[in-house]
């Protein structure tokens, strides 16, 4: 199985790790520690140490395309992010895309039964546009499958919060790939911070 989606960095923290460093010292007063590297040391210190209030000072803002109502349905539970979605009450869905899974994908008589449910879905909302039914209301016959974009930001302790529990070996198959993409974009850019997720 894999997700089609893609993952588009909109905006990170500027010089986040040194941020998160100079924030943090507040608290000790030690600003004269500060030097080339020390982020590096201070950031894994307080993450070993669970000091992860200090992680909050920087944000990353995520644009995910492609991914399914299923996927925005489980990511939008995080609650301490900002969420702006897609809206199926505004946008006119008559061509909208699906994600299909792997296991119906690789299985043609499943595959079949998808098709024809995901056609009819099709059908069924174009008939009730046609009889003056708004947008709001006929999208209660779109299915979960249809791809919804969807922009999100969160602070980086929320983004290893969300990271830990959606990329766990029990976590559904999309968001596990689309919260690994996220990850890896976040590892370039602040390697200290993530580094431990992105080696696990």
């Amino acid at each position: 199985m894999s997700s089609s989606a893609t993952v588009e960095l909109l905006g990170i923290t500027p010089n986040a790790e040194r941020l998160i460093e100079e924030a943090g010292r507040t608290c000790y007063l030690s600003f004269d520690k500060m030097g080339d590297d020390s982020h590096k040391r201070f950031i894994r210190m307080i993450i070993k140490n669970g000091h992860h209030s200090v992680l909050e000072h920087a944000s990353a803002t995520f644009r995910i395309k492609g991914g399914s109502r299923s996927f925005t349905h489980q990511i939008v539970r995080h609650r301490m992010a900002s969420f702006s979605q897609q809206s199926q009450r505004y946008v006119d869905e008559h061509g909208f895309q699906v994600v299909t899974p792997g296991s119906i994908e690789q299985n043609p008589e499943a595959l079949k039964v998808f098709n024809e449910a995901v056609a009819h879905c099709r059908e069924a909302y174009a008939k009730l546009k046609a009889m003056d039914i708004r947008k709001e209301d006929a999208r209660f016959v779109l299915p979960n499958a249809a791809t919804s974009e969807i922009v999100i930001t969160a602070n980086f302790r929320e983004w290893r919060h969300i990271i830990d529990m959606r990329t766990e070996k029990g976590a559904q198959w999309e968001i596990r790939e689309i919260s690994e993409q996220i990850l890896k974009e976040l590892a370039k850019h602040a390697p200290t911070v993530f580094e431990d997720m992105a080696q696990a």
